[in-house]
């Protein structure tokens, strides 16, 4: 399979929101939309086997970190492995961050320029020089199958005066990676597609502009970035609900690093179809579970004689074969399956929750659905 470009097909809209159910084909195989990227960072979702991401948790595509790669194992051990998929085992879709968000969480260690940023790594305090042109060839290297154009991700709050800047350095960024995608050439066989970001804070203006600049470069798919970075929820669905109103109907948006199963429900209903978080695997190995009856500190005292299941059968294996009781029992004693089977469980709800929601889309009942939902996940079980 070979597609000269992406191929996206909205298959089902939803009548009460703007919520919609399609499909995203690449050379790797169909992503369903809404998704949820499960994060490797690495080149690896934490305590999760690649078998069990694609045969359990049913992922269509998983997100990992330029910035991360290129230190680590480098950018040389990736290609002559001949590129992420064979170097990962992972025969289908990858996503790379193209390493903004690590440009905003490295604020002590970086030096922001017009042509780019100079950072320190985390790792040796090493000096690095990361351009828009770096990181479009870092990623043609890393060979993801969807590479995103390099940004600035302003803080929580900010200053508008900030904010404006930074937008526009966003955007001269941008022109620059799409002269370097345009002026390169995929490494592996199959083809890339780059994204580029919306930024501008929560400050409506700056929004409007900045997703009607990223509209007129007619690429592949979109992205909103620096939400989730503190701001309320409320003024991320507000930004986001300006966006989509100017984000061009037949493209996929991508909002990145969002977020709690809430949130993704919020903004599956605004419009969006792509989403990462760290949140599922992250919470999972500190002993908080998302399930379809609320939220489980697992490690509470509670838990320690429930020998029933963790969750319902439908989500993941984990939930039919473990019980609380013994998961419990598991992070009591720190032992390492215990992280395992809730990252399983965690992400495997995660996919749950986004199938079930393209199910309501297409039966057209999504937003009660929804709305019955937000309830419960909100419980403290």
């Amino acid at each position: 399979m070979f597609f000269i470009f992406m191929k996206f097909t909205i298959n089902n809209t939803d009548n009460n929101t703007n919520a919609r159910a399609g499909c995203i084909e690449t050379s790797h195989g169909e992503i369903q939309t809404p998704v949820f990227m499960p994060v490797g960072t690495q080149g690896t979702v934490k305590a999760v086997h690649q078998k069990e991401l694609k045969n359990e948790i049913n992922a269509d595509i998983i997100l990992s970190n330029t910035y991360h790669l290129y230190l680590r194992p480098g950018v040389e051990i990736i290609e002559k492995a001949g590129g992420i998929h064979k170097f990962i085992n992972w025969n289908s879709n990858i996503l790379t961050d193209s390493g903004g968000y690590q440009v905003y969480s490295l604020a002590s260690k970086r030096k922001i320029t017009n042509n780019g940023v100079e950072f320190r790594s985390h790792i040796d305090g090493s000096s690095h020089l990361f351009t828009p042109e770096k990181v479009i060839d870092i990623q043609r290297l890393i060979g993801a199958d969807i590479i995103m154009a390099f940004d600035e991700c302003p803080a929580y709050p900010c200053e508008f005066d900030y904010a404006k800047k930074s937008m526009n350095l966003t955007h001269t960024w941008l022109d620059r990676c799409i002269n370097r995608f345009n002026s390169t050439d995929d490494r592996y066989g199959y083809k890339q597609f780059l994204f580029p970001i919306i930024q501008g804070s929560t400050y409506k203006d700056l929004r409007i502009q900045s997703a009607e600049y990223i509209s007129n470069t007619n690429s592949f798919g979109n992205a909103i970035g620096g939400l989730s970075v503190g701001e309320p929820a409320e003024e991320m669905y507000a930004m986001n609900e300006i966006v989509c109103e100017i984000l061009p109907k037949d493209k996929p948006r991508y909002l990145m690093g969002v977020g709690t199963p809430i949130n993704l429900l919020e903004n599956i209903a605004l419009g969006i179809d792509m989403f990462d978080c760290v949140m599922p695997t992250r919470n999972a190995r500190n002993g908080m579970l998302f399930t379809s009856k609320g939220i489980i500190n697992i490690k509470n005292n509670k838990w320690k004689d429930d020998f029933s299941a963790i969750d319902n059968d439908e989500i993941t294996y984990v939930d039919k074969e473990y019980s609380k009781a013994y998961l419990r029992h598991l992070f009591s004693v720190n032992e390492i399956l215990g992280k395992q089977i809730a990252s399983i469980h965690n992400l495997g709800f995660y996919s749950w929750l986004i199938s079930e929601s393209r199910k309501h889309i297409i039966d057209g009942d999504f937003l009660n659905w929804k709305n019955k939902m937000v309830k419960i996940l909100n419980k403290r079980l």
